[in-house]
């Protein structure tokens, strides 16, 4: 615990110590905005991926330094907050966790193995139509994370019937079935899968 709070101190520093230097230095002196918006990115960039702060928090990072720096209106930036494409991707979320509180994502899973078949093939190919089905209405991420427990069950009920050589290419099978199965669906709507969202909104 001790570690992490260390480390978290040593990951804030960093994404500012970043943010500071190309702020002093920036990458184009012909244009400074363009530079301050590079700073922003350096700083939100190692805050996101070192947890050095909760990523909830540095998300709002934009919205205080990019208007302090010039670089754009609060109002504008502010709007990129509650955008139709925000609440499209919240309502994902609320769908996915409604299926994950009533168990919906295990049912459709086990009646669509039921309907296929229980050899080995036939329980991944369910896996896979499952998985794409779901992916289509909330996050591929989710679908993959809900998925996971379901197949790791099957996997340890076969592990304990047979040896886990035995079982290791069903295994592997398995979890790639419901990884790639989850990304392809991700493609289907607008909701499957964030690049999607960011795409239309670019668009």
């Amino acid at each position: 615990m001790i570690k992490n709070i260390e480390l978290n101190k040593y990951n804030l520093v960093l994404g500012l110590l970043g943010f500071v230097l190309f702020i002093i230095f920036p990458i184009s002196e012909s244009n400074l905005l363009a530079s301050n918006m590079f700073a922003v990115a350096v700083l939100m960039a190692i805050w996101w991926t070192t947890e050095a702060i909760p990523i909830a928090a540095t998300s709002l990072v934009p919205l205080v330094l990019i208007p302090l720096f010039g670089i754009d209106s609060g109002k504008q930036v502010a709007g990129l907050y509650f955008n139709s494409i925000v609440f499209l991707f919240i309502g994902g979320f609320l769908i996915a966790i409604a299926m994950e509180r009533w168990g919906l994502h295990r049912r459709l899973a086990l009646s669509i193995i039921d309907k296929i078949g229980s050899n080995p093939k036939k329980i991944i190919l369910g896996f896979m139509v499952s998985s794409f089905f779901l992916s289509m209405f909330i996050s591929n991420t989710a679908t993959t994370i809900m998925m996971l427990p379901i197949g790791l069950g099957i996997i340890s009920k076969l592990e304990s019937d047979f040896s886990k050589s035995e079982t290791r290419n069903f295994s592997i099978a398995l979890m790639l079935g419901i990884a790639y199965s989850a990304s392809v669906g991700g493609t289907a709507t607008l909701i499957g899968t964030a690049p999607n969202l960011a795409f239309k909104s670019i668009f």
